[in-house]
Protein backbone atom coordinates (compact mmCIF):
# COMPACT_ATOMS: atom_id res chain seq x y z
CA UNK A 1 0.00 0.00 0.00
CA UNK A 2 1.11 3.38 -1.09
CA UNK A 3 1.25 6.23 1.56
CA UNK A 4 -0.17 9.13 0.65
CA UNK A 5 2.49 12.06 -0.42
CA UNK A 6 2.25 15.52 -1.56
CA UNK A 7 2.11 15.75 -5.37
CA UNK A 8 5.65 17.76 -6.44
CA UNK A 9 5.92 20.25 -8.95
CA UNK A 10 8.07 19.34 -12.28
CA UNK A 11 10.49 21.08 -14.41
CA UNK A 12 9.36 22.07 -17.56
CA UNK A 13 12.20 21.29 -20.13
CA UNK A 14 11.89 23.63 -23.12
CA UNK A 15 12.78 23.35 -26.87
CA UNK A 16 16.32 22.36 -27.03
CA UNK A 17 16.17 20.09 -24.20
CA UNK A 18 17.83 16.56 -25.88
CA UNK A 19 14.48 14.60 -24.14
CA UNK A 20 11.78 16.47 -26.35
CA UNK A 21 13.18 14.66 -29.35
CA UNK A 22 13.77 10.98 -28.07
CA UNK A 23 11.06 8.54 -29.02
CA UNK A 24 9.91 7.34 -25.22
CA UNK A 25 9.82 3.94 -23.45
CA UNK A 26 6.81 1.98 -22.93
CA UNK A 27 6.07 1.18 -19.39
CA UNK A 28 5.96 -2.47 -18.61
CA UNK A 29 5.21 -2.09 -14.63
CA UNK A 30 2.91 0.31 -12.80
CA UNK A 31 5.26 0.77 -9.65
CA UNK A 32 4.98 3.35 -6.74
CA UNK A 33 7.08 5.47 -8.57
CA UNK A 34 5.35 5.49 -11.58
CA UNK A 35 2.30 6.46 -10.17
CA UNK A 36 3.90 9.18 -7.91
CA UNK A 37 5.37 10.36 -11.86
CA UNK A 38 1.99 10.72 -12.39
CA UNK A 39 0.43 12.59 -9.90
CA UNK A 40 3.65 15.06 -9.90
CA UNK A 41 3.29 15.08 -14.13
CA UNK A 42 -0.87 16.12 -13.36
CA UNK A 43 -0.23 18.55 -10.52
CA UNK A 44 2.54 19.91 -12.79
CA UNK A 45 0.13 20.30 -15.42
CA UNK A 46 -2.70 22.21 -13.82
CA UNK A 47 0.11 24.14 -12.07
CA UNK A 48 1.71 26.02 -15.45
CA UNK A 49 -1.90 26.05 -16.80
CA UNK A 50 -1.63 23.56 -19.64
CA UNK A 51 -4.31 21.33 -21.28
CA UNK A 52 -1.89 18.70 -21.27
CA UNK A 53 1.39 17.25 -20.49
CA UNK A 54 3.66 14.71 -21.59
CA UNK A 55 6.87 12.68 -19.53
CA UNK A 56 9.34 14.07 -22.09
CA UNK A 57 8.07 17.68 -21.25
CA UNK A 58 9.50 17.26 -17.51
CA UNK A 59 12.99 15.01 -18.42
CA UNK A 60 10.91 11.42 -18.26
CA UNK A 61 11.39 9.46 -21.55
CA UNK A 62 8.12 7.66 -21.03
CA UNK A 63 4.87 6.94 -22.57
CA UNK A 64 2.72 8.51 -20.20
CA UNK A 65 0.83 11.54 -21.13
CA UNK A 66 -1.83 13.67 -18.92
CA UNK A 67 -4.78 15.84 -20.61
CA UNK A 68 -7.59 17.88 -19.54
CA UNK A 69 -8.66 20.41 -22.17
CA UNK A 70 -11.85 21.94 -20.40
CA UNK A 71 -10.85 22.46 -16.69
CA UNK A 72 -10.08 25.79 -17.45
CA UNK A 73 -13.61 26.27 -19.20
CA UNK A 74 -15.31 24.45 -16.44
CA UNK A 75 -14.76 26.86 -13.98
CA UNK A 76 -11.62 25.16 -12.65
CA UNK A 77 -13.54 21.88 -12.69
CA UNK A 78 -10.41 19.31 -12.55
CA UNK A 79 -10.87 15.61 -14.55
CA UNK A 80 -7.36 14.70 -15.84
CA UNK A 81 -7.06 11.59 -18.37
CA UNK A 82 -4.20 9.95 -18.18
CA UNK A 83 -2.73 7.98 -20.59
CA UNK A 84 0.15 5.31 -20.88
CA UNK A 85 1.29 3.57 -23.73
CA UNK A 86 -1.66 4.95 -25.62
CA UNK A 87 -2.06 4.31 -29.71
CA UNK A 88 -4.34 5.48 -32.19
CA UNK A 89 -6.16 3.46 -33.79
CA UNK A 90 -7.79 5.56 -36.02
CA UNK A 91 -7.69 9.04 -37.68
CA UNK A 92 -10.94 10.96 -39.76
CA UNK A 93 -11.34 14.24 -41.07
CA UNK A 94 -8.82 17.03 -40.40
CA UNK A 95 -8.95 20.96 -39.22
CA UNK A 96 -6.50 23.27 -38.33
CA UNK A 97 -6.23 25.45 -35.19
CA UNK A 98 -3.72 27.18 -33.56
CA UNK A 99 -1.30 25.29 -30.69
CA UNK A 100 0.81 26.12 -28.45
CA UNK A 101 2.96 24.18 -26.31
CA UNK A 102 4.41 24.51 -22.31
CA UNK A 103 8.00 24.28 -24.11
CA UNK A 104 7.38 26.24 -26.37
CA UNK A 105 6.25 29.40 -24.55
CA UNK A 106 5.06 32.46 -26.40
CA UNK A 107 5.24 30.52 -29.83
CA UNK A 108 0.93 29.83 -31.25
CA UNK A 109 1.32 28.85 -34.55
CA UNK A 110 -1.45 26.78 -37.01
CA UNK A 111 -1.68 23.25 -36.84
CA UNK A 112 -3.46 20.54 -39.00
CA UNK A 113 -4.58 17.50 -37.66
CA UNK A 114 -6.99 14.47 -37.25
CA UNK A 115 -10.53 16.34 -36.38
CA UNK A 116 -12.03 13.01 -34.98
CA UNK A 117 -9.21 10.08 -33.22
CA UNK A 118 -9.83 6.75 -31.43
CA UNK A 119 -7.21 6.17 -29.02
CA UNK A 120 -6.07 2.96 -26.98
CA UNK A 121 -3.93 2.58 -23.59
CA UNK A 122 -3.75 2.21 -20.02
CA UNK A 123 -5.19 4.85 -17.26
CA UNK A 124 -3.06 5.76 -14.47
CA UNK A 125 -4.03 2.39 -12.57
CA UNK A 126 -3.17 -0.17 -15.60
CA UNK A 127 -6.57 -0.41 -16.79
CA UNK A 128 -7.38 -0.28 -20.17
CA UNK A 129 -8.82 2.68 -21.59
CA UNK A 130 -10.47 3.34 -25.51
CA UNK A 131 -10.91 7.10 -25.96
CA UNK A 132 -13.29 8.51 -29.63
CA UNK A 133 -13.21 11.66 -29.43
CA UNK A 134 -13.33 14.89 -31.57
CA UNK A 135 -12.26 18.72 -31.42
CA UNK A 136 -9.82 20.42 -29.05
CA UNK A 137 -9.92 17.13 -26.57
CA UNK A 138 -8.63 14.71 -30.24
CA UNK A 139 -6.08 18.20 -30.70
CA UNK A 140 -4.94 17.55 -27.19
CA UNK A 141 -4.48 13.56 -27.43
CA UNK A 142 -2.64 13.87 -31.09
CA UNK A 143 -0.35 17.22 -29.27
CA UNK A 144 0.62 15.15 -26.54
CA UNK A 145 1.10 11.97 -28.07
CA UNK A 146 3.90 13.59 -30.68
CA UNK A 147 6.06 14.33 -27.86
CA UNK A 148 6.03 10.68 -26.52
CA UNK A 149 7.90 10.41 -30.58
CA UNK A 150 10.12 13.56 -30.02
CA UNK A 151 7.47 15.67 -32.16
CA UNK A 152 6.80 18.94 -31.46
CA UNK A 153 3.77 21.03 -33.07
CA UNK A 154 6.70 23.31 -34.56
CA UNK A 155 7.33 20.59 -36.52
CA UNK A 156 4.34 20.74 -38.40
CA UNK A 157 4.13 24.11 -39.27
CA UNK A 158 4.97 25.37 -43.06
CA UNK A 159 8.75 25.70 -43.82
CA UNK A 160 7.89 29.37 -44.36
CA UNK A 161 6.69 29.54 -40.37
CA UNK A 162 9.63 27.57 -39.42
CA UNK A 163 11.72 30.72 -41.28
CA UNK A 164 9.45 33.27 -39.28
CA UNK A 165 9.59 31.67 -35.85
CA UNK A 166 13.97 30.74 -36.64
CA UNK A 167 14.90 33.53 -33.91
CA UNK A 168 12.28 32.89 -31.40
CA UNK A 169 12.85 28.81 -31.39
CA UNK A 170 16.77 30.34 -30.88
CA UNK A 171 16.09 32.09 -27.93
CA UNK A 172 14.35 29.47 -26.21
CA UNK A 173 16.91 26.74 -27.82
CA UNK A 174 19.52 28.82 -25.97
CA UNK A 175 18.48 27.68 -22.35
CA UNK A 176 20.16 24.53 -22.73
CA UNK A 177 23.38 23.52 -21.76
CA UNK A 178 25.84 21.87 -24.06
CA UNK A 179 23.97 18.72 -23.05
CA UNK A 180 20.97 19.11 -24.53
CA UNK A 181 19.46 20.02 -20.80
CA UNK A 182 17.99 22.80 -19.69
CA UNK A 183 19.76 25.56 -17.57
CA UNK A 184 16.92 27.41 -16.44
CA UNK A 185 13.15 28.91 -17.01
CA UNK A 186 13.20 31.42 -19.75
CA UNK A 187 11.32 34.71 -19.46
CA UNK A 188 9.20 35.91 -22.13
Amino acid sequence: MMKSRKPNSLHIRLYGDKTLREVAKPITEFTDEVKNFIDDLTFTMYEKDGVGLAAPQVGRSLRIFVVDPFWFANEGKKNPLVLVNPEFKEFKGEVESDEGCLSLPGIFEPVHRAERVIIEGLNGKGKKVRYETDGLFARALQHEYDHLDGILFVDKVTKLKRIFLKKKLNDIQNTTDKNGKNIGELLL
